[in-house]
């Protein structure tokens, strides 16, 4: 990821103008232990499938990344020419970090891993996403997860 001050001007200005979301309350869920819980992933990489379309700019759909899927098969398709992709050539898992879920769970450190992960374009208004969260809240209950991994990108 670019720093601030190695951007352009007119780039700092937007990125500083940019509004903050506030919230009233401090939402806050219990769950199982953690050897118990059905994990998944939710990124805002810009990840997509070998086969997906790309992420245009401002998109705010995800793509779903089944659980099986070969890491080979992930591509990182963000559309911010500010961020630095080396660490997801290096190793996928930096971003979508499916190996180590893989593992915990076959050393019984977490109960499961979700048959479904998700990818949004970080480059996006959150205010566009909202209906797309919501959706995706949906599915993560079909597939009882009962906890997130988030990697904001």
């Amino acid at each position: 990821m670019a720093r601030m001050e190695d951007l352009v001007e007119s780039e700092q200005e937007h990125m500083r103008a940019l509004p903050i979301q506030t919230f009233d309350t401090s939402p806050w869920a219990e769950g199982p232990p953690v050897n118990e819980r059905r994990v998944a992933i939710v990124t805002s990489a810009g990840l997509s499938l070998r086969d997906e379309n790309a992420f245009g700019l401002g998109a705010a759909d995800y793509r779903v990344i089944p659980s099986e899927t070969d890491t080979a098969n992930i591509l990182m398709n963000h559309v911010s020419v500010n961020f630095d992709r080396t660490g997801f050539q290096d190793d996928v898992n930096i971003v979508f970090p499916i190996d180590r879920l893989r593992e915990m769970a076959a050393d019984g450190e977490i109960g499961s891993v979700a048959d479904y992960h998700y990818s949004f374009m970080g480059a996006t208004d959150p205010a566009l996403l909202e209906e797309s969260a919501r959706a995706l809240a949906g599915m993560l209950r079909e597939d009882r997860v009962n906890a997130v991994i988030l990697t904001p990108v």
